[in-house]
């Protein structure tokens, strides 16, 4: 390297970072280079260390064998059960109130929840309430003197910003790591019910769920929540939770000590070129279709019909039916959305207001769906094929297998996958009861 490269590189890389991540810091010989160090300093006390106390059931498959458990006289109910103990990470977003947020899965069946502050202090946290779907948890604890991280607006993060991860990976205490955003709006992961993660390669280890993902103003962009990880550590792939649907779901927990999300009440299906080329729409048509209108939903109220194409929600394109069932998914009940679809090859707009899911028919329709979400089906000749199955997703608990093909459901002929989704939308049990072709067998699949 040149001389003049090794003046201007240290002077190009500050003037590139915001002013507030690289105020000089002094090597020691005189010379000044750019340091993440005082955008940290106000950040890392709004950052705090979980540790979670929990109470297990034990599966001994000695408890297993009804001779062993007649033998030793055990009783028919008894579960053996083991205290554990594990550690994440949250971030304080009200200092006044002790508000602080983290992942539903970081304290999932908590006994107790004690709060390590960055000065030392530990304190005991109270559960106000959580979002599995989203997979967020508020917790409250009584402490003076804290610090409260600023909230960014999410969807300003482009792809290639500097982000910076804080947590506590494998319980060793706050640690800081670097990278950038390497994708946005991440779905189909089966991590959670509602999925737009911010993608990242700043390294996210066990411990940094429910820690903070902030940029280079030291703001919170999302929170850390998964990653993807083979061998049991970071690869470079990490997964967060945006701001604006974390913040969506905490407003409410604050509010009602839960979510109440509203529903269009709609069964929707990506575009794909054959459906539309059988829509006569152009080969590259994007969006959500619907192919089935629940009774009585906020979308039958709305005039919303089967075959109507969505395209797009208050003027937000719609281009998968994952990022309808997200932008909806962070709505009220009782929240009106402008929705804008194709029908007949013609746009209109209708307004719709989203309601609960009170009766009985819509409540059991969503959960005898959601019992096959994660298979991914194709209508063939002879029925609907199962194509594959999505990893830690429901349908990998119902037996289902690729390749098997469904013919029937709860004793109904299934030709198509609108005829799956029509008669489990119109079931009045939460059980399914599929025939299936295996092969060369044919054998019912009773799913519970």
């Amino acid at each position: 390297m040149n001389l003049l490269a090794k003046i201007l590189l240290p002077l190009l890389i500050a003037l590139s970072l915001p002013a507030t991540a690289t105020l000089p810091v002094d090597d020691g010989n005189g010379r000044q280079l750019p340091s993440l160090a005082p955008m940290l300093e106000s950040v890392t006390p709004a950052v705090v260390n979980i540790s979670v106390t929990a109470t297990r059931t034990v599966n001994n498959p000695l408890l297993n064998d009804p001779f062993f458990r007649h033998f030793f006289n055990v009783p028919r109910d008894y579960k053996p059960q083991q205290r554990s103990v594990s550690a994440g990470s949250g971030v304080i977003i009200d200092a006044d109130k002790g508000i602080v947020m983290t992942n539903h899965h970081v304290i999932k069946d908590a006994d107790e929840i004690t709060i390590g502050l960055a000065d030392g202090r530990s304190v005991k946290a109270e559960l106000i309430g959580s979002d599995p779907e989203v997979d967020i948890a508020v917790l409250k604890i009584e402490a003076d003197k804290l610090t409260a991280i600023r909230i960014a607006n999410s969807d300003a993060l482009r792809v290639g910003d500097f982000v910076v991860a804080i947590g506590n990976p494998f319980g060793l205490g706050q640690t800081v790591t670097t990278g950038i955003v390497s994708a946005l709006g991440r779905m189909g992961l089966s991590i959670e019910g509602y999925e737009n993660f911010i993608q990242t390669d700043a390294s996210i280890n066990p411990g940094n769920s429910g820690g903070a993902l902030v940029n280079l103003h030291g703001e919170l962009v999302g929170i850390n929540t998964a990653i993807i990880a083979p061998a049991g550590g970071n690869i470079g792939i990490g997964f967060a939770i945006p701001t604006n649907m974390a913040m969506a779901s905490k407003q409410q927990i604050l509010e009602y000590g839960e979510v109440r999300r509203g529903r269009l009440g709609v069964f929707i299906q990506d575009m794909t070129p054959a459906l539309s080329d059988a829509f006569g729409l152009k080969k590259n048509q994007r969006g959500a279709l619907v192919s089935q209108v629940e009774p009585g939903s906020a979308a039958e109220k709305a005039g919303i019909q089967a075959e109507d194409i969505i395209i797009a929600v208050d003027d937000k394109p719609v281009e998968k039916s994952a990022e309808l069932r997200n932008y909806i998914g962070m709505k009220r009940i009782g929240d009106k959305v402008n929705v804008s679809l194709l029908r007949d090859g013609k746009k209109r707009t209708v307004t719709v207001s989203l309601r609960e899911a009170s009766d009985e028919q819509g409540t059991t329709a969503a959960t005898a769906v959601k019992k096959l979400e994660g298979a991914q089906l194709q209508d063939t000749a002879e029925g609907v094929r199962v194509v594959a199955i999505e990893r830690n997703s429901p349908a990998l608990q119902t037996g289902l297998q690729p390749g098997d093909v469904i013919v029937g459901a709860n004793r109904q002929r299934v030709a198509t996958i609108a005829d799956l989704q029509s008669i489990l939308g119109n079931s009045r049990s939460d059980n399914i009861l599929l025939q299936i072709r295996r092969g060369s067998a044919s054998l019912f699949l009773v799913i519970r």
